[in-house]
This record gives C-alpha cells, structure tokens and sequence, in this order.
C-alpha cells in the first residue's frame, strides 16, 4: 500500500458516507467545487497550484487489495461495500483554473462532476493536494515580488512537514518565480533546478578555514560557494580574497560567499567591500539563516548587496499564515443546484464560471464569479482537463505553469503587490444569475421542508 496515492488518504467519514450513497441508490451526478472562503491576513491574492498531483491522484484512483482487506476486516462497514469499492475508479470530469493562475476567495479553481460517490470520496486528498500547493505559491510569490531580479532558492526540505511535503513546496516555489531548491529529489522529479553550497561542519571538520576553502573549491572548481560565517565573517572573507590567486593559477574563479547569521545587510558591505578589492567583482554574495519576504523586502529596500536569498523554514510551512480557508462544496445533484446556507459558510450553488477583467495598462481590475450558463465579458479562467477520467490532453509542463504565473504576477495590481493587506482589497463580483440561482435553491429548500 503506497501511502501517498491510496485511496484511504481520506476522512473516515467518506467512506460512511460512500456506503450510506450506496445503500440508497444515490450515484446520480454530483458536482463539488473547491475554493478558498477567504484570504488569510497579509494575503491579497492566491496562486492556483497543485493541479498536476490532483489530476495523476483521480487518474490512478483505485483500492488495492490490502486497501479492500481492510475495509472488510475493520468491523466499520457493511460486507458488500469492499466488493464495490473494488470496481470503483474515477470516472468524472474535472475543470480547473491553469497552475500559476492568481485567483482570489469564492472563485473555484477546481471543480469536479461525476458519479456521487466517486465525488465524494476523492474530497480530502484533493483539498489536501491543493491547499498545500496554494500555500506555498502564494507564500514564494511575496518573495518573488519583493526581490525582482534575485536569485532566489528554496530551503526548506529539512524543516518541512515530511518528505511529500518538502517534495510539493519546491515544486511550488518553483511555480511561483523562485529559481530552484536545495532538495535534490526535486531535480529528477520535477526538473527544477537544484542548488547547493556547503555545510558549517565542513569548515569545523577542517584544521582551517582556508583549508576547508581550498578544498571545496577543487572539489567544485565551476560552482563552489563558500560559507564564510562560521567563525568570523568578515575575516573568512578576507581569506577567500586572499587564496584567490591562488585557485586562479589552477583555473578556478571564486564563484561567490554565502551568508547564514548576523546583521546580513552590515555583513554584505563588509564583504562586498572585501571582494571587490581584491578583483572579484564577480563573485556573488548569497545569503541565508531564517529568512522570509519581510526580511528579504527589507535587505533589497536597504541596498545591501546580496545577489540571492535562501528562504526555508517560514516557506514551506507558510509560517506567518500556515493554512487556508479551502473547501470543497456540493454545487449540483441529480441535475438541481444545491447550496449550504450555514452561517459564515453559505456557498453559491451551480456550476460557475470566473471572469477577468483588465485595465488600459493590462492590468486586473476585477473578476465577477456566475454560473456557468451566463456567458459574462471578461476572461474566462476556468477550462476542462479531464473528460471521462481522463486528461484531455497533457497539462501544460511545470516550466510553462511557471511562465504562466510570472505573467499572471506582472499584471497584478500594484497595491496587491505589497506584503501588507490593500486598503482597497481586489473586487470579486457576483454575478445576479448566481443570486436569483441562490433565491430559487433556498425558496425550494424550504418549500422541501415544510412546516
């Protein structure tokens, strides 16, 4: 049983609810939409990300013999249910907003039609899936925003929430803008470039600093990095500058310095200072140690003379705002459009539609979310991808869905640009079909309840 693509990466309660489905005859067409009911503090938009996993998840979604052992042998359910659950695959729809798409609250960036129960049972992973995805992009394009111009590479595997986890957030990342990650699964993976310098233990392991140097320099003669902070920053980089000529008599230009503590913006001067002294102008300086776009922003605000950043921790755990609000709703049954009215969570039922509209400077102005039959002007942001259980056709590749986002991020509004919540938060419209869709559903409701 593989763990990260079995169909019990689920909530119990969709496997009751599959087999109460079951019981009653209830496997008319569903449709379920998955969105996020709002944004989290110092958040203006979202990134659609995650696409690609749901799609490989729906597609391969079957229960495997130690699965349906399981489910017999638990005491939890009915016998006949592990004989239905045997046949059961993924035979629905899907229609989705494209990776790297900015979106914001109400507006689906995934739906799903097909047979109630497969709709039903596929709910936790895919919100698991996306929402970790979106996290993620969302976070990493802050640093995008901030930094134009820098490099910049995920560090985060050691800190992530497990290997998938690490695995997913480079990924992400990489969507969003960032250069490549320091996890090496993620270059045979997903193609994504992989980054790499040294380790503090390998200067301590050497009798010196300069020796350690030296070292690692032959060892990487076109990519060496060295890390210069492990005792005295500003010392460390006045070694480098010294063993320059050195490595040059053997062909080996120092590449650059990596930063990981202290005051990074004093210490970047210092040593951009040292640098450029001893002629190595090219050499770049990158830097690390606990960074996040808020520190990232400030260093590029205060001029310090950084060519990079490694941005880890805070990344793939999205520290200042480490989940979101994202649901996946009933929209329509057996042909009726259906809604929750609860408190705080009423959705909009039906099939929807997102469209964009944009300014003379081709920027964004607002969107307006309608049901799907109420053709609006506009952009529309939501296509199909699967028919049948099956992709249409292949999804656009990770380097497309990257280019994808960095247009989609170049035409944001300014003011939704900042890490601060706008004082003038991007509009969402609703549209008047999804309102008298919404009257129609309730005054039916209740005339279903009766007295």
């Amino acid at each position: 049983m593989n763990p990260l693509s079995s169909p019990l990466v689920t909530d119990l309660y969709q496997l009751t609810m599959l087999q109460a489905y079951f019981e009653a005859g209830m496997t008319e067409t569903a449709v379920f939409e998955l969105f996020v009911r709002k944004l989290p503090p110092g958040r203006n938009f979202l990134v659609a990300a995650g696409l690609e996993q749901a799609v490989e998840f729906l597609e391969g979604l079957r229960f495997g013999d130690e699965e349906l052992e399981w489910i017999a042998a638990s005491g939890l359910f009915k016998r006949d249910l592990a004989e239905r659950l045997e046949r059961l695959r993924f035979s629905g729809d899907v229609h989705a907003m494209p990776e790297g798409t900015v979106f914001f609250p109400n507006e689906p960036i995934l739906r799903v039609t097909a047979p109630m129960p497969e709709a039903q049972l596929v709910e936790s992973r895919l919100v698991n899936l996306l929402h970790f995805e979106v996290l993620v992009a969302s976070k990493a394009a802050r640093s995008v925003l901030v930094a134009p111009g820098k490099r910049l590479v995920d560090f985060g595997l050691r800190r992530a929430h497990g290997a998938e986890a690490g695995l997913l957030a480079a990924r992400a990342a990489y969507l969003a803008g960032f250069d490549g990650s320091s996890a090496a699964i993620a270059g045979p993976r997903f193609g994504i470039p992989v980054f790499g310098t040294m380790a503090h233990s390998f200067v301590q392991s050497h009798a010196s600093e300069a020796a350690a140097f030296v070292h690692f320099a032959r060892a990487f003669p076109r990519t060496a990095l060295l890390l210069i902070d492990t005792y005295d920053t500003a010392a460390a980089a006045r070694k480098v500058a010294a063993l320059a000529p050195e490595l040059a008599r053997d062909g080996i230009a120092v590449q650059g310095v990596r930063l990981d503590s202290g005051d990074l913006a004093a210490l970047a001067r210092e040593v951009r200072g040292v640098l450029d002294a001893a002629g190595l102008a090219k050499a770049t300086i990158f830097a690390s140690g606990n960074l996040d776009e808020y520190r990232v922003r400030d260093l590029v605000a205060a001029g310090a003379p950084i060519d990079g950043f490694g941005v880890g921790t805070s990344l793939v755990t999205s520290s200042d705002a480490p989940y979101l609000d994202a649901v996946y709703k009933l929209q329509e049954y057996a042909g009726r459009p259906r809604r929750k009215r609860s408190i705080g969570k009423a959705t909009w039922p039906g099939r929807k539609q997102v469209y964009r509209h944009y300014g003379a400077d081709g920027r964004f102005t607002r969107d307006v979310v309608a049901a799907e039959s109420d053709r609006q002007a506009g952009e529309p942001l939501v296509a199909q991808v699967m028919a049948g259980g099956k992709r249409l056709r292949p999804l656009p590749a990770l380097a497309a869905a990257r280019t994808h986002a960095k247009a989609q991020l170049d035409r944001l509004p300014l003011r939704l640009c900042a890490l601060e919540d706008a004082a003038d938060p991007y509009p969402v419209e609703i549209a008047a079909s999804l309102h008298a869709l919404a009257a129609e559903v309730d005054a039916a409701t209740e005339g279903a309840a009766g007295p």
